[in-house]
């Protein structure tokens, strides 16, 4: 079955309160990027011709709008415009799967965004496994006795441990099946089942089951993200650091751009694009812990459509070089030196603003100023210079 047939819908509505206080645990760090970016990457890796719908809380659309925007441009755009969720997780996937309609794809993928380690071969056996069965979950045996238990604490029933499974998604579906075994439900009262396997059987389908994977964890607790984050660091141990610096030199002007922010000055600097050279410095550092060129050669000063560009285009372009890689910016440290103006006033917020270009929690951002005690260019008030260390980690 091509994946140009198949949709996938990622239910990212709730509040993922196990995880404790904070965003909803869909939208926390893990890895220096939002857990949801890892699983709809992770999802667009397995089957890159497929749509994927994503279902959100109404008040998540800028916290999911950041996360999207870390993909890369091909995973980007393989994305519908997502849909707000209901109030359960059946009335969520029931809202995905009705905003298909549009696309009408053959099947059908339902993912918790919660469970960022879907691999390619997984997909590939969802995939399959719909195809030839009209519905079907991934399972894996249970290792561990199961006991029933009454409300009293009382063990009622042993089952057979060789018929058990625990269950996993992506579960999938011609989409036709599961659309109306939702419906269904949803129209005789049936709300609170609690995976699609479960919806189609109750609608009288027979569900199979598939091959899962042990390492398609779902993340839930505390316990699970710090587990989650040091698997995913264990597989980036190419770690790599970058230094970039630059300089500009002064011109007339009001202001002057440094780390995307614009700061009131006598003077401007001067260059072909807005000359922020601490922005400047940071991607080159970037470009350099991939061995990548630098700006230059990536974006040359003698094309024209480059001219007063804003910085940060050449920044989010070095960060998406390493996401396209597969790695992430584990830290980015840069340096001003000046006579004026005087950074520190400012610190904060330019590491604010650098750490939005780069997708970073601001902890990874710092930036610092000095000046060279009055000496050479800088210290003459001719000009800014500016360093910048970028350390990466890429798949090894």
């Amino acid at each position: 079955m091509p994946s140009s047939s198949v949709a996938i819908v990622v239910v990212a509505a709730g509040r993922g309160s196990r995880a404790g206080e904070g965003v909803p645990k869909q939208y926390r760090t893990l890895a220096g990027e939002p857990l949801i970016t890892h699983a709809l990457r992770a999802l667009h890796r397995g089957a890159p011709q497929a749509r994927l719908l994503v279902t959100i809380h109404p008040d998540d659309r800028a916290l999911y709008d950041a996360a999207v925007a870390l993909l890369g441009p091909a995973a980007r755009q393989s994305l519908l415009e997502p849909v707000a969720g209901g109030v359960t997780r059946q009335a969520s996937v029931r809202a995905g799967l009705e905003a298909l309609a549009s696309v009408a794809p053959v099947l059908v993928l339902i993912h918790d965004c919660a469970r960022p380690f879907v691999s390619p071969a997984l997909i590939a056996r969802a995939i399959a496994a719909a195809d030839a069965n009209g519905a079907a979950v991934p399972g894996l045996p249970v290792t561990d006795t199961i006991k029933q238990v009454g409300a009293e604490g009382r063990i009622e029933s042993t089952p057979p441990r060789a018929q058990l499974r625990a269950v996993q998604t992506p579960q999938a579906f011609r989409y036709d099946l599961i659309l109306s075994a939702h419906r269904l439900a949803a129209s005789t009262g049936y709300n609170e089942l609690t995976d699609d396997g479960a919806v189609a059987e109750w609608a009288g389908h027979a569900v199979h089951v598939f091959e899962g994977d042990p390492a398609n964890m779902k993340v839930t607790n505390p316990e699970d993200f710090a587990a989650a984050e040091a698997r995913m660091l264990g597989q980036l141990m190419d770690v790599r650091t970058g230094q970039g610096f630059d300089v500009h030199a002064f011109t007339e002007g009001d202001h002057v751009w440094l780390g995307g922010v614009s700061i009131p000055h006598t003077k401007a600097l001067l260059g072909h694009s807005d000359a922020d050279v601490l922005m400047h410095a940071i991607t080159d550092a970037i470009y350099g812990a991939l061995a990548d060129g630098d700006i230059g050669s990536h974006f040359p000063p003698s094309d024209p459509q480059w001219k007063g560009a804003p910085s940060d285009i050449f920044l989010r372009h070095a960060v998406q070089r390493v996401r396209e890689r597969g790695g992430i910016i584990s830290h980015v440290d840069g340096t001003v030196i000046c006579e004026a103006p005087k950074v520190g006033p400012h610190r904060d917020a330019i590491r604010a603003k650098l750490a939005e270009f780069m997708g970073l929690d601001v902890s990874r951002v710092a930036v610092k100023a000095t000046t060279s005690e009055q000496l050479g260019f800088t210290g003459r008030r001719e000009g800014i210079a500016a360093m910048a260390l970028a350390t990466v980690r890429l798949p090894s």
